[in-house]
C-alpha cells in the first residue's frame, strides 16, 4: 500500500444508522440500542486498530444524528464530511433473533444519507486518502446515492488513490439486475474486493469460492478477501491464495462481522502486513466481534486481536 501522507489512511463512503437490537430479556420485548450501517461499522473498526479514518455521509437534524456524531467523536473517526440534512432523517433499524439467525427491518428510504449528491463529496479528502471505501450498500440506497458513490471512485482513480469495495448485497434495496449490472462495475473498478460468498453467488452465478476469487481478479482488483463465514475466508492476489480457517468463538450475534473483517483487513494493509497476515487478523476480529450484541460494541480493539491471534490457531507472527 502507499506510504502515509498527510491526509488520511481511509474516507468511508455509505449510510450510517442507529440499532435496536433484541436481547433475548423480557420475552424478546427488551432492546439494546446500538449503532451500525455498514461503511461506519467499517470506520470504526478501523480506527480501533489505529488507523486514521475520515467518514463521508449526512445525517438527519434529530437525536440518532446527534448520536452518530457523539459515537464518531468518540471512536476517533473525523465527521467533517457528514453535513446536517435538516429536510431529511437519520436511518435506523431493528434486529431480531431466532433460530435461523438474526433478522433486520430498517427504516431508511429517504434517509439523509441517500440524499447525498456528487457535488456534496469531499474531494480533497478523497484525493489525499491512502484508501476509499464503499460498499454496495453505500450504491443501492438511492440512485442519487449510486450517482455519488461512482463519483468518489472516479475522483479516487483519478488521484492514484486505491478503492476497497464490499459487495454487501441487500436485495431490499435494489432489484437482482441493477445490483449485478452496478456491483459488476464496482468491482471492475476496485483495488481492493472484499466480497461475500453468498453475494457472489448472487451477483454471478458462480458457486465456487475460487472461480469468484478468479471473478474478481479477472476484473481488475489487485488483493481479493472472500468472506465464507464460518468457513473462513480466501485472500488472493495475481501471485498468491491462501485458506484462511474461521478463528473459534462463541457468537452470540453476529450482526456486523462483515464490516469488522474488512475495516480490519484494510487498517492491517496500511499499517504494512502483506495481505495474507492481514486476512488472518481480519478473521481473528470478525470472530471476537460475534462474541457480543450489536454491531460496534463488540468490535476489538488491536491488544485484543493480537491476544487472539496468539492464543489461536492463525497465529502469524504479527507485531
Amino acid at each position: 500500500m502507499s506510504p502515509r501522507t498527510d491526509g488520511f489512511d481511509i474516507v468511508s463512503l455509505g449510510e450510517p444508522m442507529v440499532e435496536f437490537n433484541q436481547t433475548g430479556e423480557h420475552g424478546g420485548r427488551s432492546y439494546l440500542q446500538g449503532f451500525g450501517g455498514d461503511s461506519s461499522n467499517f470506520a470504526i473498526a478501523a480506527s480501533r486498530q489505529g488507523a486514521r479514518v475520515a467518514y463521508v455521509s449526512a445525517l438527519g437534524d434529530d437525536p440518532y444524528g446527534r448520536m452518530l456524531r457523539e459515537l464518531w467523536d468518540r471512536e476517533g473517526v473525523d465527521h467533517r464530511a457528514v453535513p446536517t440534512d435538516v429536510s431529511a432523517f437519520t436511518a435506523i433499524y431493528f434486529v431480531t433473533h431466532d433460530a435461523d439467525g438474526h433478522h433486520f427491518s430498517f427504516f431508511r428510504s429517504g434517509s439523509a444519507a441517500s440524499r447525498l449528491r456528487p457535488q456534496d463529496l469531499p474531494e480533497a479528502m478523497i484525493r489525499g486518502a491512502r484508501t476509499l471505501h464503499l460498499s454496495g450498500i453505500s450504491l443501492a440506497i438511492s440512485t442519487q446515492a449510486c450517482d455519488t458513490g461512482f463519483a468518489a471512485i472516479e475522483i479516487a482513480r483519478a488521484a492514484g488513490v486505491p478503492v476497497s469495495f464490499d459487495t454487501n448485497l441487500r436485495l431490499r434495496l435494489w432489484p437482482i439486475t441493477r445490483a449485478r449490472a452496478m456491483m459488476t462495475e464496482a468491482l471492475r473498478l476496485t483495488d481492493i474486493a472484499l466480497p461475500s460468498l453468498d453475494d457472489m453467488v448472487a451477483v454471478t452465478g458462480l458457486r465456487e469460492p475460487d472461480a469468484i476469487v478468479d471473478h474478481c481478479l479477472r476484473l481488475g482488483a489487485r488483493i481479493v478477501a472472500l468472506k465464507r463465514g464460518d468457513q473462513g475466508a480466501i485472500v488472493a492476489t495475481p501471485d498468491e491464495r491462501h485458506r484462511i480457517a474461521p478463528h473459534p468463538c462463541r457468537p452470540v450475534d453476529a450482526t456486523g462481522a462483515g464490516d469488522v473483517f474488512g475495516g480490519t483487513f484494510i487498517a492491517r494493509l496500511l499499517a504494512g502486513d502483506s495481505p495474507v497476515q492481514a486476512g488472518r487478523y481480519a478473521s481473528v476480529a470478525a470472530a471476537l466481534s460475534t462474541q457480543g450484541f450489536g454491531a460496534v460494541e463488540p468490535i476489538p480493539r488491536a491488544a485484543d486481536v493480537l491476544a487472539g491471534l496468539a492464543s489461536g490457531p492463525s497465529a502469524s507472527g504479527l507485531s
